[in-house]
């Protein structure tokens, strides 16, 4: 992510690939460390990239299904998908970190160098695109490491900004690529400790530096990978979630803070289902009576961390057939919650449909606890948690 000098004769003076420390302020070339170099910015750079695009491919994958448009369709299985993908973007997310370090370390001292006067807009424009890549990228990392852990120090809304800098961070990366190619293939065609002389290969190896990244990437992951994966959350102690919590099942929303405490728990409460323009209504004890199946589903969340559950209850679309004649629409529910932005949530008719989503009563053997959405919720295959609707209130058949 460096902008680059160019490629001087033997007589016009030393090569700044390969020796930039030679064109440096001496105050900073005193400091020159041979594992800066063009070898390794080539490989973490790489590395970056394809980490880069996992998180763009996934993190669109999260926002089409939460935001689908007409043309998007998501399958209902494997019911682990979205877990994986999930759980993939946030794991991925946080081993960049110590990659992206690195990075930056073997070639923040070229931004010291003098612009050279013959390329002085080309140079500028790169050293631009630089500062726009590092920015967007650092940008991702830090708002997304603050969702895992849902602290919002900002006032603008995570989840469409996010989305939005993902094209900013991506497209500076194809385009930094582009540019950097023929540096890149240069640096990958020699062995990484080649140097110009033996005076350059004193001190830390390249290799050495190349094996750091790679070992803290993958101590980086494995420091949160437990959250979705249940048998590695004994080495992930910096985990968010743990994987604890009522029922066994961790939770981000409780409901005192969706404010639903006493309507949930009304003696009055019933669920409204409307299908093809007849209305029904069910109290809890008409819901228990009817058919109850059973539904093994994670609860998959967008901050990356999911859990398994045995949920117990009514499938939906027998529901739906008790209150009218479903005409394949996408199914509208919303909560009794009304302070938060996700009290409603819209199911495909591929969900609708599927044997395994339920209108949940019970959770791992025992009536849902409150904060799992008492007295009854939505639980769906291939979803993310944030739209598996908890403390229904109506359940309605759209156009």
């Amino acid at each position: 992510m460096s902008p680059s000098q160019p490629t001087e004769t033997a007589d016009a003076g030393p090569d700044p690939i390969e020796r930039p420390e030679l064109l440096l302020p001496e105050r900073l070339a005193r400091r020159w460390s041979p594992g800066r170099s063009t070898a390794v910015a080539a490989r973490t750079g790489l590395a970056l990239g394809a980490g880069i695009t996992i998180l763009f491919g996934t993190g669109l994958i999260s926002h089409l299904i939460q935001h689908p448009p007409d043309w998007f369709w998501w399958p209902a299985h494997p019911v682990w998908l979205y877990r994986l993908t999930q759980g993939a973007h946030v794991t991925v997310g946080v081993m960049m970190i110590p990659l992206l370090l690195v990075k930056l370390w073997s070639v923040y001292p070229r931004f010291f160098i003098k612009p050279s006067l013959r390329r002085g807009l080309p140079e500028a424009l790169e050293r631009f695109s630089v500062a726009v890549l590092i920015g967007a990228v650092l940008f991702q990392i830090v708002t997304g490491l603050f969702n895992t852990a849902q602290y919002y120090p900002w006032k603008f809304f995570f989840t469409t900004t996010h989305h939005a800098m993902a094209y900013v961070a991506f497209g500076a990366v194809a385009v930094h690529l582009a540019v950097k190619l023929p540096v890149v293939r240069q640096a990958l065609s020699k062995p990484v400790d080649e140097t110009l002389d033996e005076e350059v290969r004193q001190g830390i190896s390249r290799r050495t530096v190349l094996a750091a990244a790679g070992l803290g990437a993958v101590a980086a992951g494995m420091a949160v990978v437990g959250q979705s994966i249940p048998f590695l959350r004994w080495a992930s102690l910096l985990a968010p979630r743990s994987g604890e919590g009522p029922q066994g099942i961790p939770i981000n929303r409780t409901a005192a803070a969706a404010a639903v405490t006493e309507t949930a728990r009304s003696p009055r409460y019933v669920l409204t289902v409307t299908v093809g323009g007849r209305e029904r209504v069910f109290s809890r004890a008409e819901l228990e009576a009817l058919p109850q199946y059973d539904s093994a589903l994670p609860i998959a969340c967008v901050e990356g961390w999911s859990a398994q559950g045995r949920w117990s209850g009514v499938r939906l679309r027998d529901l739906l057939a008790r209150a009218g004649e479903y005409g394949g629409g996408d199914v509208r529910f919303v909560s009794l919650e009304t302070t938060g932005i996700y009290g409603s949530s819209v199911l495909p008719h591929t969900h609708v449909v599927d044997a395994a989503t339920l209108i949940a009563l019970r959770l791992n053997g025992e009536d849902l606890a409150l904060d799992h959405g008492y007295p009854c919720r939505l639980i769906a295959p291939n979803r993310p948690g944030v739209l598996q609707t908890k403390w229904l209130k109506t359940i309605e058949e759209i156009a």
